[in-house]
């Protein structure tokens, strides 16, 4: 109900909306997400806030365990675009709301519209707008993370922009894969990593960096799952 309360809305806001980035479209996009989270059984707990600068432009990557890490992420306070499979852009309602948000569709299949879907991103990034990426490329399927893809991390040197890692839990089972079901009460954890600059590194580093940032991830994720036994 919200998904199709919120097209036509989000449709008015993006007539007014002059301005190139969509920014105002973009912020009313992501409070769908966060509306999202409020309707469902879900106790979403964020830290690391201190890390996040509003002023600043990041890369922001994250892992991937469900399409509910969407709504949790929407909860940064950060204008953002998102990348995302091209095939969400088709669907009715959704797929609308995302071209109306200005968010980049990429066919990962199709080499071309990858490197278009990339510029895409870097002139965001140029225009003081940040962009958020699931390098795992899809969803874990067993909530542990998956190998990172490249990209993420070529464009944050070439562009000069710091990288914000993002680690989330609890999400896989609040909604399942292949499911449109979300599943009993849950909490989910959202924590915001210290950036990571991109100073200093070469191009040629790309790996070095791309897997530096991800044994980031892991680690906190080791110690959230830890924290949360025990407790």
């Amino acid at each position: 109900m919200l998904i199709l309360l919120w097209t036509p809305l989000l449709g008015v806001v993006r007539i007014f909306d002059r301005e190139p980035r969509r920014l105002r479209t973009g912020r009313w996009f992501r409070r769908l997400g966060r509306a999202l989270a409020v309707v469902n059984p879900w106790r979403i707990h964020i830290s690391g806030r201190e890390n996040l600068d509003s002023g600043q432009v990041y890369v922001v990557v994250s892992n991937h365990q469900s399409l509910a890490d969407i709504p949790v992420i929407s909860h940064l306070k950060l204008d953002t675009k998102w990348l995302a499979k091209a095939s969400l852009f088709r669907l009715p309602f959704v797929g609308w709301m995302l071209r109306m948000a200005g968010d980049v569709p990429v066919e990962r299949s199709d080499r071309r519209k990858r490197a278009q879907a990339s510029l895409q991103c870097a002139r965001y990034l140029r225009q003081r707008c940040s962009v958020v990426f699931f390098p795992e490329g899809t969803r874990s399927p067993d909530t542990q993370v998956q190998p990172f893809n490249e990209g993420p991390f070529r464009l944050a040197i070439r562009e000069g922009v710091p990288i914000l890692p993002l680690v989330v839990d609890g999400s896989a089972t609040a909604l399942p894969r292949h499911s449109w079901i979300f599943g009993k009460t849950q909490d989910i954890y959202l924590r915001i990593l210290e950036a990571v600059s991109v100073d200093g590194w070469d191009i040629k580093q790309v790996a070095a960096l791309r897997d530096a940032v991800r044994q980031k991830i892991v680690d906190e994720l080791d110690r959230l799952r830890g924290v949360n036994q025990s407790s």
